[in-house]
């Protein structure tokens, strides 16, 4: 029996994050694992009068590529990536896995040199979300293999996935309209601010927010959500930070991050698992060493790790530091092929602005 929790989310994607309207061009990507919320999306996309194209993705495709890839289509774009980024109105992405490390044994140059390709392309995308000539979103599937990385049971982790959607609820998007409207007044708080410091035992840095913009995110742009973020001053950002969780990477697990910053760049990096990843990312392009996003986890019933960014970080209790490229919306003017999440826990730590206590020991006070 289909689960009813798969038909109300695509409901929900199509009409209250999208909003999809007749005659607009919306792109569909996914993968076969998700074959049942990719129909129920498709057929509310259509019934919705959009005209659908649909990307699947093959399971192992993307290893051979990278592994036996030329130089020259290393470097090669899709025309058909050019076009949706450039005239589509709406995308979605439905995110799942057959096997979560199926990257582990790729040459990460060869990965960070087809990034760079494509990062021209990204930017328009980004460019037109910001102008709000494109809306686009972010989801998850669960299967098997994403249940393992989060040690659940499939079950377990539908679950996980659902609550964190509060599908269970009867009006989910009435509740995610009221956290729209919580994190809009911490939003209001930090404009017009300044010079920001974090501090804790897994941080100690300092950055400007001077004329930046902190957007709230009511699951419009990820589904689950729950998040407040900016783009820092490029060149603002000193002082160090340690990433207790792991960070994931193109399918690598890359532990115990530590970076430092000088004037915005990361000057030194160090990790105990996957260090060459770490610098091979950073070294992507000019624009990789400096942070694109100041993000505040402020979804509180998100309550444990799943090695899956798309709810970690939104946990309450945790702020992400994004290398690599900035949201426009922001005001970011940072430009990358890389947008690398990584995951800070604030359990003990304190974030000021212009001398004011904003969050302390994992929660706003304001």
């Amino acid at each position: 029996m289909p689960d009813p929790r798969v038909s109300k989310l695509a409901k929900l994607l199509v009409h209250y994050s999208l909003k999809l309207k007749p005659g607009e061009q919306f792109v569909l990507r996914t993968h076969p694992l998700a074959d049942e919320l990719t129909l129920a999306v498709y057929e509310e996309a259509v019934k919705a009068g959009s005209h659908v194209l649909l990307q699947s993705s093959v399971p192992g495709a993307q290893e051979i590529f990278y592994k036996y890839a030329s130089d020259e289509q290393l470097a090669y774009v899709s025309p058909i990536r050019k076009i949706t980024a450039e005239t589509f109105d709406a995308s979605l992405n439905i995110w799942t896995e057959h096997n979560t490390r199926n990257m582990t044994g790729i040459d990460p140059s060869r990965m960070a040199r087809s990034a760079r390709a494509g990062s021209p392309w990204g930017k328009i995308f980004m460019e037109r979300a910001a102008r709000k000539e494109l809306r686009w979103c972010l989801t998850v599937f669960p299967s098997q293999a994403l249940a393992q990385e989060a040690d659940m049971s499939l079950s377990d982790y539908q679950d996980f996935v659902y609550n964190a959607g509060m599908l269970d609820h009867e009006d989910p998007v009435a509740l995610w309209k009221q956290m729209g409207i919580e994190q809009q007044k911490l939003a209001d708080w930090l404009a017009n601010k300044d010079k920001v410091i974090l501090k804790g035992s897994n941080i100690d840095l300092s950055m400007s927010i001077k004329n930046r913009v902190f957007i709230p995110c009511d699951g419009q742009v990820n589904f689950p959500d729950g998040e407040i973020f900016t783009g820092p001053v490029e060149e603002s950002v000193n002082g160090w930070v340690r990433y207790r969780y792991p960070a994931i990477e193109l399918g690598n697990e890359v532990t115990d991050i530590e970076l430092w910053f000088e004037n915005g760049k990361v000057v030194k990096e160090k990790a105990s698992k996957n260090q060459e990843l770490l610098t091979s990312q950073l070294n992507m392009d000019a624009g990789a060493r400096y942070l694109g996003e100041f993000g505040i986890g402020t979804n509180y019933g998100i309550q444990r790790f799943t090695k899956n960014m798309l709810f970690d970080e939104k946990m309450g209790g945790t702020i992400h530091l994004a290398v690599g490229a900035g949201y426009p919306e922001t005001g970011s003017k940072n430009d990358s092929g890389l947008h690398w999440d990584m995951l800070c826990d604030m359990a003990d730590a304190e974030i000021i602005a212009d001398g004011e206590v904003f969050y302390k020991n994992g929660k706003p006070v304001i």
